[in-house]
């Protein structure tokens, strides 16, 4: 069985996608997960970063929260890495709609951060399921149709961190936290 692949977005890839990505696989490995489970990737809608470290503020906010910052390279967001996803996490709303005018048929599965943080919380766990990647396109699945074809707030995105104080950062990656533990939390939930 292929691993439930998770796709965090957000403009040059290194800040906000980065942190999600790092944070959502540390949260998968303190409940038990695996690489042959999960993969969970990132890229940015520019172009400006590609090749970078992730920004030294955001690799700080991920190691403070048991992440792992090594070997991360920033890069551009392409279809194929869209095609390649089970679920599509954007830091905005204008990153949602880059994600659908790219590829049309990932719009069921492309959510901004705080939408589907938002959502999964209503969404009973389904621990009797057998694997990670079946309770993964169920949740999606769940996630999509409680949304029911209603826009994502402003209140969903994360705000931009780049060029801001580390209190500013602390308080995406905080935002960013309260969407990754859940989300592992229902992915790795164990059968009864």
């Amino acid at each position: 069985m292929a691993p439930f692949s998770v796709l965090c977005v957000c403009m040059g890839n290194i800040c906000r996608s980065p942190m999600a990505e790092r944070l959502l696989v540390a949260d998968a490995l303190a409940l038990g997960g695996s690489a042959d489970e999960l993969y969970v990737h990132g890229a940015g809608v520019g172009s400006w970063h590609v090749g970078q470290p992730m920004d030294p503020q955001a690799a700080r906010q991920v190691e403070a929260r048991g992440g792992d910052v090594t070997g991360f390279k920033a890069r551009k967001l392409l279809a194929e890495h869209v095609d390649a996803s089970d679920l599509i996490l954007t830091a905005t709303i204008e990153q949602v709609e880059y994600v659908v005018e790219l590829r049309p048929d990932a719009a069921a599965r492309t959510f901004v951060f705080g939408e589907f943080g938002r959502l999964i919380r209503q969404i009973p766990i389904k621990s009797d399921l057998p694997d990670v990647y079946g309770r993964g396109v169920a949740l999606v699945e769940a996630a999509d149709k409680l949304r029911s074809g209603a826009p994502p707030t402003e209140a969903d995105e994360l705000d931009d961190p780049w060029g801001r104080p580390d209190a500013y950062f602390s308080r995406v990656a905080d935002e960013i936290h309260s969407t990754t533990r859940p989300l592992a939390r229902a992915l790795f939930a164990r059968p009864r």
